[in-house]
């Protein structure tokens, strides 16, 4: 039975039911005039529970099911950061040559509130970010991508990163970092123009990371704060940063 069929049915039904009831009403009392008032009363209230039912009863439902959406997206971000996004952060900041300037305006710390990270993440999103890598570095960023192929696919295959476009152009950005590199078979014979092209390749995912990285940072802060602690003790920009507590 396909669900139209269920539905015309189901409504059959309960428009039967309420004909037998009404008859069954008349039966028992014999008033005419008050069944006439009693039906007139409550299909004048109709419309007002159809308003309650449909339009707010279901935009409450329907906030409740985003939100519970968006907890489980910003699990699998969390996944991301762990497994690939601050290693490759860390990774891809060794190659900044404006990293201590960098630091300046991204050195996170404990005391920052929802407005200070959200305006990071707005200024790493419009920075433009300029990076030198090295061929050892650049061999180095292939082989630690390529470990994590499968993982990045396993993302790519979630179907709540619908929801969320920002994340979902930072995993494309990333995987296509790790294509263009996977391609290259000799990285010691590379010219210096394709070098050149795959710093825009990382520049790109950089900024995006670092952007989406604050945005995590909003979202721990308030449902985590212990791993807010752990991911500002462990910044991935700082190369000099410490995790233990002092």
């Amino acid at each position: 039975m396909n669900i139209r069929s269920w539905r015309v049915r189901l409504g059959l039904v309960l428009a039967i039911v309420s004909a037998v009831l009404f008859v069954a009403h008349f039966l028992i009392f014999r008033d005419l005039h008050h069944l006439g008032i009693f039906t007139v009363h409550d299909i004048a209230f109709l419309p007002l529970e159809v308003l309650i039912v449909t339009l707010i009863l279901h935009a409450l439902l329907e906030h409740r099911q985003r939100a519970e959406l968006m907890q489980k997206l910003n699990m699998v971000i969390g996944a991301f950061f762990s497994e690939v996004g601050s290693d490759l952060l860390e990774k891809l900041a060794e190659f900044d040559p404006d990293r201590g300037k960098l630091l300046e305006r991204f050195d996170v710390e404990i005391g920052w509130d929802d407005k200070r990270l959200r305006q990071a993440a707005a200024e790493a999103m419009g920075h433009t970010f300029n990076l030198e890598p090295t061929r050892e570095g650049i061999e180095d960023l292939r082989t630690f991508l390529n470990q994590k192929r499968q993982f990045l696919l396993g993302l790519l295959e979630n179907q709540s990163l619908l929801e969320n476009e920002r994340f979902t152009d930072v995993l494309w950005a990333v995987f296509h970092l790790g294509d263009e590199l996977s391609r290259r078979t000799d990285i010691e014979s590379l010219p210096e123009s394709d070098i050149a092209h795959l710093a825009g390749d990382m520049e790109r995912a950089y900024g995006r990371m670092i952007a989406e990285w604050f945005e995590h940072l909003r979202h721990l802060k308030v449902r985590y704060p212990y791993l807010h602690s752990l991911a500002v003790r462990s910044n991935p920009l700082d190369a000099e940063t410490a995790v233990e507590v002092t």
